[in-house]
């Protein structure tokens, strides 16, 4: 299924008087035994998009994977708007399944502002645009179903269990089907995508998973092209006693860096 029916079908159910969305998701869509996290993320995000004024631009968002979502079978995405301000939209979003929580997202809208306070990003990458995909192929039971809609680009480290060296992780990434038009909704759905940095030091597969997802957009932003690649660079911050703290950098096919990505991830090893 076409990641754009996904969100139409929420988009279709959501408004300020329908503050919930029943939908299930295919099993193309799932990691393991659960839907991939950038699409249940990139759903929630989806249906709170709908009470917030256009102005308001998402700045941060911060999600909790508590419990797998079983693909194929309906969920629920509640929202709750917490704060109506002037200036900034707080919300939360839940995606509940069979009276279970599975999912958490706390987000942030705000407007702009004229400020004094202007500082540019000097974070940069040297990689170039690829010209085609270079990741592992779907393999049975091996690759997560979810990558047959997403096409990589690797420029260093990322596949795992292949006992690395390093715990960095530098590519590109875009859908393989391109969409109509380019949202934050697809780009969250495809951030999420890269494993996590520290698996490829493993030799042998482990299970593994992310606790919590922090991500923060920076604006302003060009218009995306639906085809675009964005580059990602993610570094392990930190990794013992089972958990692995890492942090990355996203930018658009021009450049200029549009959102940080930061993930709690446990490893069972």
């Amino acid at each position: 299924m076409h990641i754009d029916i996904l969100f139409e079908t929420v988009k279709n159910q959501i408004n300020h008087e329908q503050t919930s969305a029943t939908l299930s998701v295919p099993d193309t869509w799932a990691q393991g035994r659960t839907l991939y996290g950038g699409i249940s993320t990139s759903l929630i995000y989806t249906a709170m998009r709908q009470l917030v004024a256009a102005e308001k631009l998402p700045r941060a968002l911060n999600t909790s994977f508590i419990g797998p979502i079983e693909p194929d079978k309906p969920f629920t995405i509640n929202i709750s708007l917490l704060r109506e301000g002037k200036n900034t939209s707080q919300l939360q979003g839940q995606i509940i399944q069979q009276d279970k929580v599975c999912v958490v997202v706390l987000a942030s809208f705000g407007i702009e502002r004229q400020s004094k306070v202007h500082i540019e990003s000097q974070t940069k990458h040297l990689m170039d645009v690829p010209k085609k995909a270079s990741f592992t192929p779907m393999l049975p039971k091996v690759t997560p179903r979810f990558m047959r809609h997403i096409q990589l680009a690797e420029k260093l480290g990322g596949r795992p269990f292949t006992g690395s060296k390093i715990s960095d992780i530098h590519g590109w990434m875009r859908l393989k089907q391109a969409p109509k038009e380019l949202t934050v909704a697809h780009l969250i759905a495809l951030i999420d995508v890269w494993p996590p940095t520290v698996l490829q030091i493993l030799r042998w597969p482990a299970p593994a998973s992310t606790m919590s997802w922090n991500l923060e957009f920076i604006h302003p932003q060009s218009e995306f092209k639906p085809e675009d690649w964005f580059a990602y660079q993610a570094a392990t911050r930190h990794a013992a006693n089972g958990y692995a703290n890492t942090e990355a950098n996203v930018w658009d096919n021009n450049g200029a860096l549009i959102a940080i990505s930061r993930q709690t991830v446990t490893v069972f090893d």
